[in-house]
């Protein structure tokens, strides 16, 4: 059985009285303290990060970022419940884990969408938990660029978009530059570099690209050749065994992160711009000192969230409850804890000690 249903039985009791007796969250469950296994996405800082970002150091299932706040916050309001957090290295499905035996709840910065609760086969798998944050896509570009690629209209065959396969920041610049529909389906005459040869989509389902998923045959794709000069060229970070050298340990090779491999290749001008999220661009480019600023702000409003399985309902309800009052009802979110870190904290201990 996994821990996160066990963990419904227990405060089930608990749940049922807040329904029918008061709005607050539930009440600390009388049973055993109830430990979640939590993964999370190690790279996306400062959402959700490891403390090492090698996978193979100790420091990699050491938590940090807003989202380890949030968690931790939830433990320390002593609600009977705990989380062993796990760090994850790879992006593509994360979400789906929470269905997993070995985790109950997932988290890294992920953007709530229907299609991401779904397997292959189109079967629910896994739920979110109500948003607590919220995401606008953006280009960061170097400096001396910002004028140049100041919005995404900006962004012609001449220029090469960095972007990480299966995130929303990839789907949406697809998108909004009219590489693929709103379903995803690729445009016709888009070559497509694959590991196993050079596609050309004819327009139809068979080559797609959403932020959930893709088609088999463009899923380890790693460059897209527009077929209109209006549109850009998008680059993938390939996986290397080696990129260089770290300057503080001489002579010791490197792997880097798919994330690092971007910020890389934008500093060395292999790629124009990266497409991603506002927060994580806004923290690369404050990283750097001004040599990378962020432009062209998507108008569309994103909402991140945790995942766990779908039958998890009781957990999922206390999870929101919980989430609701760190967050003061959504009040509370990046920008206030990137002004105060502890706000989170804060709150958990004046309910905490309201108990």
């Amino acid at each position: 059985m996994r821990k996160g249903r066990m963990f419904g039985v227990c405060v089930l009791a608990g749940v049922m009285c807040v329904v029918s007796s008061c709005s607050r969250a539930p009440e600390i469950p009388t049973a055993p303290q109830s430990v979640l296994n939590v993964g999370f996405y190690a790279y996306f800082a400062p959402v959700s990060y490891s403390a090492d970002s090698d996978p193979a150091a100790d420091g990699f299932n050491i938590h940090l970022g807003y989202e380890a706040d949030l968690l931790t916050a939830i433990e320390v309001m002593d609600v009977g419940l705990s989380f062993s957090r796990r760090g994850i290295a790879e992006w593509s499905g994360i979400w789906l884990k929470a269905a997993e035996p070995e985790y109950d709840l997932i988290g890294g910065g992920i953007t709530i969408l229907d299609s991401r609760t779904q397997d292959a086969t189109g079967t629910q798998r896994v739920a979110f938990i109500s948003g607590h944050i919220t995401f606008r896509q953006s280009l960061l570009v170097r400096a001396e660029d910002a004028d140049r690629l100041s919005e995404y209209a900006s962004l012609t065959r001449d220029v090469k978009v960095g972007v990480l396969r299966g995130t929303t920041g990839e789907a949406r610049l697809l998108q909004i530059t009219g590489i693929v529909d709103a379903n995803g389906v690729i445009a016709k005459g888009t070559r497509i570099d694959t590991p196993q040869g050079t596609l050309v989509a004819d327009g139809s389902a068979d080559y797609k690209i959403t932020a959930a998923a893709s088609t088999p045959n463009v899923e380890n794709r790693f460059t897209l050749y527009p077929p209109a000069a209006n549109m850009p060229q998008v680059n993938y970070p390939v996986n290397m065994p080696y990129q260089g050298f770290d300057p503080l340990i001489p002579r010791v090779l490197v792997a880097l992160s798919d994330e690092q491999v971007l910020f890389e290749n934008l500093r060395e001008r292999r790629i124009d711009a990266i497409a991603r999220g506002e927060i994580g661009n806004r923290d690369a480019a404050a990283a750097v000192h001004g040599a990378f600023v962020v432009t062209a702000l998507d108008e569309q409003v994103e909402y991140g969230g945790f995942t766990l399985a779908v039958e998890d309902v009781v957990l999922r309800a206390s999870l929101n409850e919980w989430i609701d009052y760190l967050t003061d009802g959504g009040n509370i979110g990046y920008g206030e804890w990137l002004a105060d870190p502890q706000v989170f904290l804060k709150r958990a201990q004046v309910r905490k000690n309201d108990e």
